[in-house]
């Protein structure tokens, strides 16, 4: 999986299309990533002891990689990645936006 956690996507499938949000969580084994503010779930929780109330929290949960793309810092678009290797001493994988040619640290 090229997108990392802290990076700003745009969803682009499911109820949520559309919205933009910040990676919050990546399942690499799974090819989830949760995002922030996007397929909000709720979940009720009974009361534990006797005169309490009972609660209804909200949680992002997460959904399939495939259907965020990832907005480039650059251009602020919606653009695919690719990888290129830098040239020189430390020679390293950076990611690319497939858009305007420029590295996304």
């Amino acid at each position: 999986m090229r997108i990392k956690k802290g990076d700003n996507v745009l969803v682009m499938a499911g109820k949520d299309k559309g919205k933009k949000g910040k990676i919050v969580q990546v399942f690499p084994q799974l090819e989830r990533v949760v995002v922030e503010g996007v397929n909000v779930m709720s979940k009720h929780l009974k009361t534990r002891r006797a005169g309490d109330k009972g609660q209804k929290i909200q949680f992002p949960s997460p959904l399939a990689a495939s259907k965020v793309m990832l907005v480039c810092p650059k251009c602020g678009k919606p653009t695919r990645l690719g990888m290129k290797t830098l040239e020189g001493e430390g020679a390293k994988k950076v990611r690319v936006c497939k858009k305007c040619k420029e590295a996304i640290e």
